[in-house]
């Protein structure tokens, strides 16, 4: 189906267009959405708002850019949304109590992360890698996300970030320097 078919459909509710949208999308958005949240469910739950958002706010499309790079805007957004909240949900947890009742462990624990992509035997380099993401900047971060995980061109990830291509340049240098410093920390402790 045609881009601006399947938009059309969109706007005139079609379930089918919907239905199109997300088999088309489903895999680059759960994909997205992990490598920010590294949860299994929340990504799936956050798939979910992602497609149900595309299909609410579709009338705000306007065609600027394709519908890929839309359909990531939202998918970034909603995940940088979702982390904001898990992360002042956090805050207030650590203030109110930090262990679990039941069992004495410690809640919120995200250091053992491994995205389900990433084989057997690399496994803790997989979680390492994840929380040195962690550490850096939103845009940092989702610059290199794109790029590295999703496999998406300097003029796309532009266009997801609405920044220049030379801006997209530069956070994904500063991205793999903090990464190289934080991630050497763990080598050197080897």
């Amino acid at each position: 189906m045609e881009e601006n078919l399947l938009v059309e459909g969109l706007r005139r509710g079609e379930s089918n267009s919907l239905e199109h949208l997300f088999n088309i999308y489903k895999d680059k958005v759960f994909n997205t959405a992990i490598s920010y949240v590294q949860n299994a469910e929340d990504a799936e739950e956050l798939t979910q708002d992602v497609f149900f958002e595309a299909f609410r706010s579709i009338e705000k499309y306007k065609g600027d850019s394709s519908l890929s790079t839309w359909i990531y805007r939202i998918t970034v957004n909603k995940s940088l949304d979702f982390i904001r909240y898990t992360k002042r949900k956090k805050r207030f947890a650590v203030i109110t109590n930090l262990f679990n009742p039941q069992t004495g462990e410690q809640k919120f624990d995200a250091t053992d992360f491994v995205h389900p992509g990433t084989e057997l035997e690399k496994k803790e380099q997989s979680a390492h890698l994840f929380k040195a993401l962690e550490k850096l900047p939103e845009n940092q971060k989702t610059a290199f996300i794109l790029s590295k995980i999703e496999g998406l061109s300097y003029v796309e990830i532009s266009k997801v970030m609405k920044l220049s291509v030379s801006s997209v340049e530069s956070l994904l240098f500063r991205a793999k320097q903090n990464l190289k410093k934080n991630l050497s920390r763990y080598y050197d402790d080897l």
